[in-house]
C-alpha cells in the first residue's frame, strides 16, 4: 500500500485556527533525560581518557575498530584519490558548488568586515581589528545520508575568513567512507579529517584529545546527540548554534505550477520524521491542486515513508485571507527556508522579516540553495531566525576594539571617566584616568 501524504489542513478563518497552528508548529529543543545522562558521560569520559575513550565509542556507535585514533585520520592524499575518482559530472559540481559558495563569502568579507579605523577631531583613533579563529572544527553529518553540501558550507566560509586550521569529523557507519564527502573536504580545504563522530567527536574537538586538536568553535548540524553535546561544550569552545528539525515554508499566490510545489514541501519532509513542511496561500483550489499532487508524486519517491510521516506529523497547507496575511504568518513561524512561489516576489518580500533564507519566484527551489547558489545552507531552526542568521565568515572571524588616546583626548575623556568609575566605586580606575588629565 502507497503511503499516503496527510498534512493538517487549516484556514485562518477557522475558530481554532491559533491552537492549531501551534499544535503544528510546537517542537521541543529540550532532549529526552537518558540522552542527556548519556552524552554527558560521553563527553566526560573523552575529556578524562582522551583517545582511548574515543576508540571504544566509535567502536560501539559506529562499528568501526581501530587500534589508533591515527589511524583514523583521513590523510590528504585519500581525499583527493577520491576527489581524482568520481565520475566527470559529480566532480564538476562540487567545483561549481565550491566556486560559487567562495565567490559570495569572498564578496561578503568585504561588506563590512574588514579592520578599519579613523581619527576623531582629538586625534584619538577608533576602530574594530577583524581577526580569524585559529582552530575551528566542523561536524558533517554521515548516519541515515552523506551531506558533501554541508563540508562545502562550512569549511570554505571558514577558509575565505582566514581560519589556520579546518579539523572535520565525519561518522562513518560500517566503516564506509563516502567518496564525494572526502572529495568535498579535498575541495574546500579541510586540514585534517578523522572518521569519528557523535557527541564523543564533539568532545573530541572541545577539549582536545592526544591526537585530535582542541579547536575554538565547532560547527555543523547532527542528530540530538550532537546537538545535546554542542550545547554542554558551548563555553569550552564556540558553537554557530543548536539545530533542530529541518523546515520549508511556501508562500504562494496560486501561479507556481502545483507539482513544483508539492516537490519543494516533499525536498524537506524526506529529511526526516521531524521535519516541517507548511504551505501558506489564499487560494483554496490550488491547495487542492497542490495536494493532489503530492498524492500523485509521492509514491514514486525512495524516502516516501519518511514523507509521509513528516507531513502526518508536522506539515500543514494553510488558507489564508491574502498574501499579507500569509507573510504576516510566516514572520511569526520564523522558517528555516522560506519561499516566495509568486509571480511578483519582489512585492511580497519587504513584508517578510524573519527567515533563514528567502527564496524568490518560481524557479528558485530551496535545493538549489542547498546545494550550489552560493549563499549558506547552514540556517537557524525552530524560529531562531528571529533572532539568528545564517553561517557566513563573521561566524569565524571575531573583532577587538582599537583604542589609541592622544594627549588631549585623555584630558577631554579623563573627567567623565573620573566621575562615572567614583559612583560605581572603582577608585583605581577613577585614579588612572585621571594621572592622564
Amino acid at each position: 500500500m502507497n503511503p499516503t501524504p496527510s498534512p493538517a489542513r487549516l484556514s485562518t478563518l477557522d475558530a481554532d485556527f491559533e491552537q492549531r497552528l501551534r499544535q503544528c508548529l510546537h517542537w521541543s529543543a529540550e532532549q529526552d533525560a537518558a540522552i542527556e545522562q548519556r552524552v554527558e558521560g560521553i563527553l566526560a569520559d573523552v575529556r578524562a581518557r582522551g583517545d582511548a575513550a574515543l576508540l571504544e565509542y566509535t567502536a560501539r556507535f559506529d562499528g568501526v575498530q581501530a587500534d589508533t585514533v591515527a589511524a583514523l585520520q583521513l590523510r590528504a592524499d585519500e581525499l583527493a584519490t577520491a576527489f581524482d575518482g568520481l565520475p566527470d559530472g559529480q566532480r564538476q559540481a562540487l567545483q561549481l558548488a565550491a566556486g560559487r559558495i567562495r565567490r559570495f563569502h569572498e564578496w561578503q568579507k568585504t561588506q563590512g568586515g574588514e579592520t578599519a579605523t579613523f581619527r576623531d577631531e582629538d586625534g584619538t583613533l577608533l576602530g574594530q581589528k577583524v581577526t580569524p579563529l585559529d582552530r575551528v572544527g566542523i561536524y558533517v553529518p554521515g548516519g541515515k545520508a552523506a551531506y558533501p553540501s554541508s563540508v562545502l558550507m562550512n569549511a570554505i566560509p571558514a577558509q575565505v575568513a582566514g581560519v589556520g586550521e579546518i579539523i572535520m569529523v565525519v561518522p562513518t557507519p560500517r566503516g564506509e567512507k563516502n567518496p564525494l564527502v572526502l572529495a568535498a573536504a579535498h575541495v574546500a580545504g579541510v586540514t585534517r579529517a578523522f572518521t569519528v563522530g557523535g557527541a564523543q567527536a564533539v568532545a573530541a574537538l572541545a577539549y582536545g584529545t592526544e591526537t585530535v586538536p582542541r579547536v575554538d568553535k565547532i560547527t555543523g548540524p547532527g542528530n540530538a546527540y550532537v546537538a545535546s553535546a554542542k550545547k554542554r561544550v558551548f563555553g569550552q569552545v564556540g558553537i554557530d548554534m543548536i539545530a533542530g528539525p529541518s523546515e520549508i515554508l511556501v508562500l504562494a499566490d496560486g501561479t507556481t505550477p502545483a507539482d513544483w510545489v508539492a516537490m519543494d514541501l516533499f525536498s524537506q519532509a524526506e529529511h526526516d520524521e521531524l521535519a516541517q513542511a507548511i504551505l501558506l496561500c489564499p487560494d483554496a483550489a490550488y491547495i487542492d491542486r497542490v495536494q493532489a499532487e503530492m498524492e500523485r508524486l509521492l509514491p514514486s519517491l525512495p524516502r516516501a515513508d519518511i514523507i509521509a510521516r513528516s507531513l502526518a506529523g508536522r506539515g500543514a497547507l494553510i488558507q489564508t485571507r491574502d498574501m499579507e496575511e500569509a507573510c504576516r504568518i510566516a514572520n511569526r513561524i520564523a522558517p528555516e527556508h522560506l519561499e516566495i512561489a509568486s509571480r511578483d516576489p519582489h512585492r511580497w518580500e519587504p513584508l517578510l522579516r524573519h527567515a533563514g533564507a528567502i527564496f524568490l519566484g518560481a524557479w528558485t527551489s530551496e535545493s538549489l540553495g542547498d546545494y550550489c547558489a552560493g549563499p549558506n545552507h547552514v540556517l537557524p531552526t525552530s524560529g531562531t531566525a528571529r533572532f539568528s542568521s545564517p553561517l557566513s565568515v563573521y561566524d569565524f572571524q571575531k573583532r577587538s576594539s582599537l583604542i589609541e588616546v592622544s594627549q588631549a583626548g585623555a584630558q577631554k575623556l579623563g573627567h567623565s571617566a573620573c566621575v562615572l568609575a567614583l559612583g560605581e566605586g572603582l577608585q583605581a580606575h577613577a585614579r588612572a584616568a585621571q594621572m592622564r588629565g
